[in-house]
């Protein structure tokens, strides 16, 4: 089988990755620090650890394992924490990405494909963003991310580096065999924060912000399941090796849900009310970001099975009562 290093393997879309990559016939490889990751989440391949600050440490898992490509998922990725330490976001998000690169064109390691973010395009009310809108982040963490897709434009330019960047929107869901699970520590997300509310593992949901622009006044954002959004990811690998080219990509389903859509949702999948509290905007949260793009169906085939409310909701939900990774 051939190897594929995937950074950030041990959090919860690489290691959701990590499973289609096996059963699509790949080897992957966790680099993981475990800084926000989970070692008992690595369960289809060998797991490194290591930091992408330590170049050093990426050269020797490429010649280790030489892997024909790459799947970079590691990330500093809360927008809040973002506006707060604009520093830490750059140095880990886009230094750590600069010496991936490095090792990759060093070993000559050309199909790279890079999990960016919506975010990119900042807050763009009333516009449906495709590939081609313009990006204007608003944090430091779609910076970070808008500046590691230039530097993978410069690098295909200097040193033919191939790559897919998706440029996703919210991520929901969970392995349908709650084999492994979306946990974060602390938890940021809606749905995970909605199902510790149900639960009573925290005293109420906060719900940042009833004032938008909206038709209920909570924010919108277009939810992708994750088990097809790493379909999509192995999809991009099938592309570079084919030879198809660079490209980008919009991962989304076009539909748009506030927080208050979701949480009635989640009271109708769960038969449990959710308690919440209202809350004060966050800084750098944007009003609505829905994908109007179509490009990952028409060339990528890509087309999703479980992204919907009900079934982003369920699966998570399962996942939720089998417990959660060790500390």
């Amino acid at each position: 089988m051939s190897n594929v290093l995937v950074t950030g393997g041990a959090g919860y879309i690489g290691s959701h990755a990590c499973k289609a990559l096996k059963a699509s016939g790949f080897t992957p490889v966790t680099f993981d620090n475990l800084a926000t990751g989970w070692r008992d989440a690595v369960k289809f391949g060998p797991f490194v650890k290591g930091d992408l600050l330590d170049r050093a440490a990426l050269d020797r898992v490429f010649a280790q394992y030489e892997p024909v490509a790459v799947m970079h998922f590691a990330a500093l990725s809360q927008v809040g924490e973002s506006m707060q330490d604009p520093g830490g976001y750059w140095r880990n998000n886009v230094q750590g990405s600069l010496n991936l690169v490095e090792a990759a064109v060093a070993a000559q390691c050309l199909d790279f494909v890079f999990s960016s973010t919506c975010a990119t395009y900042g807050d763009q009310d009333n516009v449906v963003l495709d590939e081609q809108s313009v990006q204007l982040p608003i944090n430091a963490y779609g910076a970070s991310k808008r500046a590691i897709e230039d530097i993978l434009r410069d690098f295909e330019a200097a040193h033919a580096l191939r790559h897919v960047i998706f440029r996703y929107f919210n991520v929901a869901g969970a392995d349908p065999e709650a084999e492994i699970g979306e946990f974060h520590r602390p938890e940021t997300h809606l749905i995970p924060l909605i199902l510790d509310a149900v639960e009573r593992k925290r005293d109420a949901l906060t719900v940042f912000g009833t004032d938008y622009d909206t038709p209920d006044g909570t924010c919108i954002r277009d939810y992708v399941h994750v088990c097809d959004l790493v379909d999509a990811h192995v999809l991009g690998l099938r592309w570079l090796q084919a030879d198809r080219g660079s490209r980008v990509f919009n991962l989304g389903t076009g539909s748009g849900f506030s927080v208050r859509e979701v949480m009635e949702a989640s009271r109708d999948a769960t038969g449990r009310d959710v308690p919440f509290v209202e809350g004060p905007r966050r800084p750098g949260d944007c009003t609505k970001l829905v994908s109007g793009s179509t490009r990952a169906e028409a060339e990528l085939g890509w087309t999703p099975t479980r992204s919907t409310l009900e079934l982003m909701i369920h699966d998570a939900w399962k996942w939720h009562q089998t417990g959660h990774y060790a500390a």
